[in-house]
C-alpha cells in the first residue's frame, strides 16, 4: 500500500527525532541522576526535612517522567514498523482496516515526538518550575480592562488543554466590565518553562462592542511571569517589605468579607506589590503573598543579570514595559502576530480558546 510506504518513510523522520531528543535529554546521564535519588529517598530519615525530601521526589519524578516518554516513543516506534510489516504480507480486507489504525498511530507518535523534541529547549535554571502568572490592564478605562479579562480567559483555557492545575490567588474586578488585575498560580510540569516567553505587553485591535458608533480601538494589557520557588532558594529580608491587611472584595462566604483577612505585601526598594485575597485566612494569604514576592523578585534578579550580560555583549536591550510583543486584530482582518518571531495565525478564535502551541513552540526555538 502506498500510504504505509510514505508512513514507513515518515516513521525514520519521527524516529530520528526521537532519537534527536533523546541525546539532547541525555537521556543515559539523567537515568544515572534517578537512580542517585531514589537512593537518597530510601534514607531513614530523606522525610526529616520536608522541604529538601519535596524537592528531590519532584525532581525525580519529572526526571522519570521525561525518561518514560523517550522509552515508550522508541517501542511505539517499534510496533508501528512490525505492524507495518504484518499488513504488507497480508492480502485480506483486514489489511486496510489495520493501514488505518497505523497512521492514526503514526500521526499520534510524531505529535508526540514533537512535544519530546520541544522540551529539551527548555534547559533554564527554572524551566521545570511552576509559575506565577500576573495581568494587569493598560491604560484605556474599560477598553482595556475587558481586553485583561480576555486574556485571563484565554490563559486559563491554556492550562485546562494542558491538564495545569490552576489557583486563583487575586482577582481586581473593573469598574464596569473586565478585570484590572489578575494573578494566578499554575502547577504541573514545565509551567514557567513553556509560559515565560509570554511576559510582555499584548495589544488588541477590535470594533470596540462598548462603543456606540462602533469605531475601532486598540488596547492594551501587560503579563508577569514568575518561577514558583522555594523557600531556601531566595532569603527576603522582611524589614524591606511593607504589609498591608484589608478586607477581602471577591465572593467567598460569610467569612471572607467580615474579616481582614486579604493581604497586600510591598517589597520597598523595588516597589512591587503583590496580593492575595483568595484564601479563607489572613495566614494563608500572608503565605501565598510571600510566595509570589519571592517569585517576582528572583524573576527581576534574573532579568537584571540577562541585562548586564547583554551590555557586555554589546546587544541591544528591550525595554520590558512598553515592548508590544504580540498583536491581536479582530478588524480589520483576523490574526494574531508575534513581533518578536513572527509566526502568526488568522484563526483568532482559536487563539483567544487557548490554542498557543505555535506561538510558544515558536518562541523557544528562535532562542
Amino acid at each position: 500500500m502506498i500510504e504505509l510506504e510514505q508512513a514507513l518513510i515518515g516513521l525514520d523522520a519521527i524516529e530520528k527525532t526521537i532519537d534527536d531528543a533523546g541525546v539532547a535529554l541525555d537521556i543515559e546521564n539523567l537515568s544515572r541522576e534517578v537512580l542517585e535519588l531514589e537512593q537518597d529517598m530510601q534514607e531513614p530519615d530523606f522525610w526529616s526535612n520536608l522541604e529538601r525530601s519535596t524537592r528531590i521526589s519532584r525532581k525525580a519524578k519529572h526526571s522519570k517522567d521525561k525518561i518514560e516518554g523517550f522509552r515508550k516513543l522508541k517501542s511505539r516506534v517499534a510496533d508501528v514498523r512490525a505492524l507495518i510489516e504484518m499488513v504488507n504480507e497480508e492480502d485480506d480486507a483486514s489489511g486496510d482496516s489495520m493501514a488505518e489504525e497505523i497512521l492514526r498511530e503514526a500521526a499520534s507518535i510524531k505529535a508526540e515526538a514533537e512535544a519530546l523534541k520541544l522540551e529539551t529547549f527548555l534547559r533554564g535554571e527554572f524551566d521545570a518550575n511552576d509559575a506565577i502568572l500576573a495581568l494587569h490592564a493598560g491604560a484605556g478605562g474599560t477598553e482595556a480592562q475587558d481586553w485583561a479579562n480576555m486574556l485571563f480567559r484565554m490563559y486559563l483555557r491554556y492550562c485546562e488543554r494542558h491538564g495545569y492545575n490552576v489557583k486563583i490567588l487575586d482577582v481586581l474586578d473593573g469598574d464596569e466590565a473586565g478585570i484590572k488585575s489578575a494573578t494566578i498560580s499554575i502547577a504541573g510540569g514545565n509551567a514557567y518553562g513553556f509560559l515565560r516567553g509570554e511576559k510582555g505587553v499584548h495589544r488588541l485591535v477590535r470594533i470596540s462592542p462598548f462603543d456606540s458608533n462602533a469605531r475601532r480601538h486598540t488596547s492594551f494589557a501587560s503579563l508577569d511571569v514568575s518561577p514558583v520557588i522555594e523557600e531556601s532558594s531566595f532569603v527576603l529580608n522582611m524589614e524591606e517589605v511593607r504589609i498591608d491587611t484589608f478586607r477581602a472584595s471577591g465572593a467567598g462566604g460569610q467569612h471572607i468579607n467580615k474579616t481582614d483577612s486579604a493581604v497586600r505585601m510591598t517589597h520597598i526598594p523595588t516597589n512591587i506589590v503583590v496580593s492575595c485575597q483568595n484564601e479563607r485566612s489572613q495566614v494563608q494569604n500572608r503565605e501565598v503573598c510571600l510566595m509570589m514576592l519571592r517569585s517576582r523578585l528572583l524573576e527581576l534578579r534574573e532579568r537584571e543579570r540577562e541585562e548586564r550580560m547583554s551590555d557586555i555583549k554589546g546587544e541591544m536591550k528591550k525595554i520590558e514595559w512598553g515592548s508590544q510583543i504580540r498583536s491581536y486584530v479582530f478588524h480589520p482582518y483576523s490574526m494574531v502576530k508575534d513581533h518578536r518571531t513572527n509566526y502568526e495565525v488568522g484563526n483568532t478564535d482559536g487563539v483567544m480558546d487557548g490554542d498557543l502551541d505555535g506561538f510558544i513552540t515558536a518562541y523557544l526555538q528562535m532562542q
